[in-house]
């Protein structure tokens, strides 16, 4: 099944540079001219990418918007074409995931959408759900008890949940189950996502193992054969790191609250962590928050640390992949879990994250000549 993306631009030039490097990338284009029928196609049909040149800023916002108003692409990645960095934050208010600069080159677009393009597929797969029925325990959060109910459909991100209305005032659980046909058992955190009124409950994936998480996918891989294979993951360089966080440069960033999976190599020892983006700066690089809600993902930050630290000043073969962006709320929830860890790299994504990327820069700049490794990490 191809990824299918909207254009909306009126600009012969872009469009025929974008249907070249859209074709290479075997992504379909969808061309819309005026925003009447770009907005009509955005409420019939399902679109893993929504492209808007804004050229006009209330009609590109207008677009952008029935796009996220639209059930079938609320969550689907959406390109902003801008004429400069004074229309960068204009773009991202507007709800734009990647930006690319005119003039509109083809080089500059194809490394942008290959970095699109691992998102929509990341989006795509963990949406991806199969139809199934098994045993489900649901554990308290305070563990003072656990209810046994059944799945109705079951995908990446998470599960629904048949004849069940969970506690009130409960929003996570541990979920528990088997994967059918194998030994595998699933075990991590969920949050609550939605409710019906037929007694069905939505349950997300939290802070799922990498254990479980690869186990998963190779289930979901075997009984879904149009489930989208993952591109390659991308090279990063690795400028500043700390128990909590890191900066890596990358010519082209994934968005913010973008989860992703990062894979460090130091001679013979390979380390996984995962973290989500804080920060980006396109074209330059973005700042990522690790993960550290449990003991084996706190286990990998800190072999993460050691390994540079005892590196002998070999640079480590970075690697990022996403697994899809996240909404607001849970966001938020991850930082508050690592409100009580004193970090200035992670205050500087936290306080300073509106400054331009120059700016930013400067910031990082300094806080690296004011805290030694010991204290913040590495300067590398």
């Amino acid at each position: 099944m191809s990824l299918k993306c909207l254009l909306f631009c009126s600009d012969d030039k872009i469009v025929r540079v974008l249907r070249r490097v859209l074709s290479d990338l075997e992504i379909s284009v969808e061309h819309c001219a005026d925003a009447d029928s770009a907005i009509r196609k955005l409420t019939r049909q399902r679109f893993e990418s929504v492209i808007v040149d804004c050229a006009d800023e209330k009609i590109a916002s207008q677009v952008l918007r029935s796009a996220r108003s639209a059930p079938c692409n609320k969550r689907a990645v959406a390109v902003a074409i801008v004429d400069g960095q004074k229309a960068l934050r204009s773009a991202f208010e507007l709800g734009a995931h990647f930006v690319l600069y005119k003039p509109v080159s083809s080089e500059r677009a194809k490394a942008s959408f290959r970095a699109a393009r691992a998102l929509m597929k990341s989006e795509r797969r963990r949406n991806t759900r199969i139809a199934i029925q098994i045993p489900v325990t649901l554990v308290a959060a305070d563990e003072s008890g656990q209810q046994n109910t059944t799945s109705t459909d079951l995908s990446e991100g998470g599960m629904a949940l048949q004849q069940f209305r969970r506690t009130k005032n409960a929003t996570r659980v541990r979920v528990q189950f088997t994967l059918p046909g194998t030994d595998s058992k699933i075990d991590c955190a969920g949050e609550f996502a939605w409710e019906n009124a037929g007694r069905q409950s939505g349950v997300r994936f939290v802070d799922v193992s990498t254990e479980n998480r690869a186990q998963l996918n190779t289930w979901l891989k075997q009984h879904s054969p149009d489930m989208e294979t993952d591109d390659p993951p991308v090279g990063c360089k690795l400028t500043d790191l700390s128990l909590g966080g890191c900066y890596l440069e990358i010519a082209s960033p994934f968005p913010v609250r973008t989860k992703l999976v990062l894979s460090m190599r130091v001679a013979q020892l390979e380390v996984e962590a995962q973290g989500m983006v804080r920060v980006m700066h396109p074209e330059v690089g973005m700042g990522v928050e690790l993960t550290q809600n449990t003991i084996e993902q706190r286990q990998q930050v800190e072999k993460f640390i050691q390994a540079l630290m005892n590196s002998n000043g070999a640079l480590p073969e970075l690697m990022v992949q996403p697994e899809g962006i996240e909404t607001a709320e849970t966001a938020l929830s991850i930082s508050r879990d690592t409100d009580e860890v004193e970090d200035p790299l992670l205050d500087l994504f936290r306080i300073k994250s509106q400054l331009t990327t120059d700016e930013f820069q400067i910031e990082l700049r300094k806080q690296r000549g004011t805290h030694t490794s010991a204290e913040a990490g590495a300067a590398l």
